[in-house]
């Protein structure tokens, strides 16, 4: 019998080792695959035909959003295409299906300019009331997270990975891994956020030799994403701003407000670490809605009485 887990296993190690996936990576793959694995009739290579897999692709739609649905399903076809690639499988069951299914499109969420003022007028002045030692460099820290965030658009797992050296303030620029460890560098165009960059480093710098990380946590980790998103969860109630603001959307906003500034969507795409144009393309949605409120409310021609 050709035993699935065997095969799981291979190819788990073969995306490590050769592919060089990330860990996030590898734990989704980890997880979808033992989903499929965990099925009824699917302990045999031999006994995966096209109606198991359509079997199951239907159990997933039942349970999850179109989005987890496609990524599941993605982890799968990457799976037996490996197979294939190996020759363990004269032929791809994925083959011969054919899954097409609509997903939603889900504009990003962005913040408010007037809200992000608020917002970090709310992390200065809390820096600002520091009293204890311990307060003032936690309160410096969260500022530096939170400027870099919104400084360069880049996601919350690029920003807690962030080594040393990768952040060279005398080029005021930010070298950052994205997916698929592809690199990026990011300048930084506010001297306001290399300032507060420097004096962050200035008085971190011995726990940032020590572990390595710029970002560095009371027990000498990286940052956690938790640790971030429990912050920003802080500053939200001290603004007494009620939208609900996650790190993902200081990416959103940096991206729409450069594309509201006339910015080539290319240069916005390589500045977020998109392999494709599409992805990036729908910022543009952002902006057309921008775009009508503004000449639903400044159009001169609102103002004629006629």
């Amino acid at each position: 019998m050709d035993h699935l887990q065997t095969h799981l296993q291979n190819y788990l190690d073969y995306c490590r080792h050769q592919k060089r996936l990330n860990a996030k990576t590898l734990k989704a793959y980890r997880i979808d695959l033992a989903q499929f694995s965990a099925k009824p009739g699917t302990a045999d290579l031999s006994g995966i035909t096209p109606a198991v897999l359509e079997e199951f692709i239907a159990e997933l739609h039942q349970k999850y959003k179109p989005k987890t649905v496609k990524r599941k399903i993605a982890s799968l076809k990457a799976f037996f295409h490996y197979l294939e690639y190996r020759e363990v499988i004269v032929r791809n069951p994925f083959g011969q299906i054919q899954i097409r299914f609509r997903e939603p499109v889900l504009l990003p969420r962005t913040i408010p300019l007037h809200t992000m003022e608020a917002f970090l007028s709310a992390v200065y002045k809390q820096r600002k009331n520091a009293r204890t030692d311990y307060q003032k460099k936690k309160t410096l820290q969260n500022a530096a997270v939170i400027e870099l965030l919104f400084a360069t658009g880049m996601r919350i797992s690029e920003l807690c990975s962030l080594k040393v050296p990768d952040v060279d303030l005398d080029d005021k620029s930010v070298l950052i891994y994205g997916k698929g460890a592809k690199e990026r560098k990011i300048q930084l165009g506010n001297d306001m956020v290399v300032y507060i960059l420097e004096e962050y480093k200035k008085t971190f710098l011995t726990e940032m030799q020590a572990y390595g990380y710029f970002f560095v946590s009371p027990s000498g980790r990286a940052l956690s994403d938790q640790s971030v998103r429990r912050m920003i969860n802080k500053y939200v109630s001290l603004a007494s701003i009620e939208t609900h603001i996650t790190p993902h959307m200081f990416r959103h906003t940096f991206a729409t407000c450069l594309l509201e500034a006339d910015v080539d969507i290319r240069y916005i795409q390589e500045m977020l670490g998109h392999s494709s144009i599409n992805v990036t393309e729908i910022y543009t949605h952002v902006a057309m809605s921008k775009q009508r409120d503004i000449l639903i409310k400044k159009h001169p021609r609102n103002q004629f009485h006629i």
